[in-house]
């Protein structure tokens, strides 16, 4: 009998693949290791696969894709309420093969290479900024056990430290490990430059690039960020979705005729979220002296909430600009304030 689906459970070495029919009785849900798995996969009629969105499941989809079979990424969270019994594979791979016929499951769309690529180079950048911060605390700290304080600022701690290694009145010592230091934090300096000059080029190649350069608090980071995980939104159906899936949306906590609304969600793509909200706290910041809609908006908006709310807001507000301008393919162009026009 002909299978309805296949569900895989994906791991480093071994996989569990479960085949049902239209009943959802498993026909199979056999454990294949990594060097067996493409070939039975390959000896199965054309069908539909699904698998969690996990680190390899986007090279596994493009696999099967390539041997013909209709590949869905089910989000993780949406599997385990339908695990039922101990924790397995086998109870792991035919709960997949349930929530695959949920009617509400959104899937998550499967990854170019390029994509992902350009997620490589984030992630890679974004620990580069953590041991660029962690050596210039260490620096500071140990050189504060000694008298010297430089000011805050990345351009105060380079020169601070440059002098301090050319001091001659301190031990060699002390001036060997601070001239290591130095030589450690400008390599790390150069490194992220290269990475920042690849994702420059990412953007000037992108047709969308330029949709995203032309939104407010969205420079080449943000940009290159949002089309490596979200490309052109197609995922998602609306500007609420995506907002949502990006966790600026408020949490409800709501039992009978009591609603109440917290703080967002945080769900989602936390790195996304964070450079979202860092875009638009510069925008929150200039808000004041520009006159068209937007900041008009914020403005207003920063009069009732505090600072880090009106951020969010933003931030929000700018996640859903984000999906609609790439749906439709279009600049952004700002809008001149209603009470501006009439006042005119």
């Amino acid at each position: 009998m002909k299978c309805k689906l296949i569900a895989i459970d994906l791991a480093k070495s071994v996989f569990q693949v479960c085949g049902v029919n239209k009943h959802l009785t498993p026909l199979f849900n056999d454990k294949l290791s990594r060097r067996t798995f493409l070939k039975f996969m390959a000896k199965q009629p054309a069908t539909r696969v699904f698998m969690e969105a996990c680190y390899s499941s986007n090279y596994w989809a493009r696999e099967l894709v390539k041997l013909g079979h209709d590949v869905n990424l089910i989000p993780a969270q949406h599997v385990k309420p339908f695990v039922r019994g101990n924790k397995n594979d086998r109870n792991d791979a035919f709960a997949i093969a349930e929530a695959s016929q949920r009617p509400y499951i959104r899937f998550v769309p499967i990854k170019t290479t390029h994509q992902q690529e350009i997620g490589c180079l984030h992630r890679i950048r974004e620990r580069l900024i953590k041991q660029k911060t962690a050596i210039s605390n260490q620096t500071r700290g140990l050189l504060s056990e000694f008298g010297v304080i430089f000011m805050p600022g990345k351009a105060e701690f380079l020169a601070g430290l440059k002098w301090f290694v050319a001091d001659e009145k301190h031990s060699e010592r002390l001036r060997t490990m601070m001239s290591n230091m130095l030589d450690e934090y400008q390599t790390i300096l150069k490194r992220i430059l290269v990475l920042e000059k690849e994702l420059h080029q990412f953007i000037d190649l992108c047709p969308n690039g330029k949709i995203l350069l032309s939104i407010p608090g969205i420079g080449f980071i943000n940009a290159s960020a949002i089309l490596a995980a979200i490309d052109k939104g197609q995922a998602f159906h609306s500007p609420r979705e995506f907002a949502v899936w990006l966790g600026l949306t408020p949490q409800q906590y709501a039992s009978g005729n009591n609603s109440r609304m917290g703080g967002i969600t945080k769900r989602g793509d936390r790195y996304l979220r964070k450079q979202l909200i860092h875009g638009a706290r510069t925008v929150v910041c200039h808000a004041q002296k520009k006159t068209d809609r937007l900041n008009v908006w914020a403005t207003q908006l920063r009069e009732r909430k505090s600072f880090n709310q009106t951020v969010v807001a933003m931030a929000h507000r700018l996640a859903r600009l984000i999906w609609i301008l790439l749906q439709r393919q279009e600049l952004y162009t700002p809008q001149q304030a209603p009470q501006l026009a009439e006042g005119c």
